[in-house]
């Protein structure tokens, strides 16, 4: 059993567009016109951008802005984290299901240092931990997932996916487990389903009440 962190088990307070913001302030330096935010993740932007910088300026003015953007994303996920905390159910469910003998993986674009803060016992409550500053590939690449599901000794044909995005829907099916979308972040169980989510409820508790009947 793996799950998302933000908008999953904890609130999701961080400021995407204002993040993107940010990066685009500091890819002004580099870049002329300044690059405008647009759908694309900000982790997957930054490393857009920087190989434009690379192409254009030099690979030392890409690795300037590659640390300038990263040191700005994890300026904000810290900050925010000084305000999130965990949803109600989150650790009491994390504590049943390892009493019940699941193995548990908590994967994240966040980084280590924010989910701690808002989760400073995550360790006594998941088998596997691995956020953005422990892997090579973040999700939805599906190595994030399989790296967790190898540290569970879970194969993917036996682990579900437990996300408020259709990003970790993607990852899911890219990993080949299931995937169970909760609508605790800002889409909806429709968007979830839509996007190929096996299972879907409007919180991971009530996910589980459900499978747990069932």
């Amino acid at each position: 059993m793996v799950f998302d962190f933000d908008g999953t088990l904890a609130e999701l307070v961080l400021d995407f567009d204002e993040m993107k913001r940010r990066v685009a302030w500091i890819a002004a330096e580099f870049l002329l016109p300044a690059p405008v935010p647009g759908p694309t993740p900000v982790l997957e932007w930054i490393d857009a951008m920087r190989a434009e910088i690379d192409g254009r300026c030099g690979h030392d003015a890409g690795v300037h802005f590659f640390f300038q953007a990263h040191a700005a994303v994890t300026a904000m996920e810290l900050e925010a984290a000084l305000v999130g905390r965990l949803f109600e159910g989150a650790r009491p469910l994390l504590v049943r299901l390892r009493q019940a003998g699941t193995r548990v993986g908590v994967i994240t674009r966040n980084c280590d240092a924010a989910v701690r803060q808002v989760f400073p016992d995550l360790d006594a409550c998941c088998d596997a931990f691995l956020p953005r500053n422990s892997v090579r590939h973040v999700k939805p690449h599906p190595q994030h997932l399989l790296q967790a599901l190898e540290l569970l000794r879970c194969p993917p044909g036996d682990a579900l996916m437990v996300g408020d995005h259709p990003m970790d829907v993607t990852t899911a099916l890219r990993a080949g487990t299931r995937a169970a979308g909760v609508a605790s972040g800002r889409v909806s169980m429709q968007t979830l389903a839509e996007a190929g989510a096996h299972l879907v409820a409007p919180d991971a508790p009530a996910l589980f009440a459900h499978l747990f009947q069932t």
